[in-house]
């Protein structure tokens, strides 16, 4: 009797773990058409896991912006389905700088390779959802100016990058 107990509590537990575990949770979103499927989605699982709690990005799976500027957590991270971000290299700036402000995002959340993926993959899904704004070139239609893998970087506004 009291093994039975302790196996339907146990399951039960189990459940409970499973159901809460999947709460708030959004698959990744990168299409299966896209030619770098692969990369950009080993990029949206490291975006989902560094920089899903501030950022909201459908791709891949994030809900961290509040929708409302007025009313959401001062440590809330644009909203990359309404921002665009490119090209490319600008986002790779604001992942070694901390952001464009500094005053939240950590420095170097990504580096190497990852950053590169990273920046490459937020400048190919940002801004998708943004509404059209007369005289705004959508982004879209934005050079997105993709990042080398390895090797030196585009310059930024007078930065040097390694």
């Amino acid at each position: 009797m009291r093994h039975k107990r302790l196996l339907a509590s146990l399951l039960a537990a189990v459940a409970v773990a499973f159901v809460v575990s999947a709460c708030g949770t959004e698959a990744i979103g990168v299409p299966k058409s896209d030619p770098t499927y692969a990369s950009d989605s080993i990029a949206a699982h490291l975006f989902n896991q560094r920089c899903g709690g501030c950022h909201t990005l459908s791709y891949a799976g994030t809900h961290g912006s509040g929708v409302n500027p007025t009313t959401f957590a001062a440590i809330s991270g644009p909203s990359f389905n309404q921002r665009c971000e490119r090209p490319a290299i600008r986002v790779l700036y604001a992942i070694e700088n901390g952001g464009f402000s500094g005053a939240y995002m950590p420095q170097n959340i990504f580096v190497g390779k990852q950053a590169r993926e990273v920046a490459d993959f937020v400048a190919r899904f940002s801004g998708r959802d943004a509404p059209p704004e007369p005289g705004v070139t959508p982004c879209v239609d934005k050079p997105l100016q993709l990042l080398p893998l390895t090797g030196p970087l585009p310059e930024l506004s007078g930065s040097k990058h390694s």
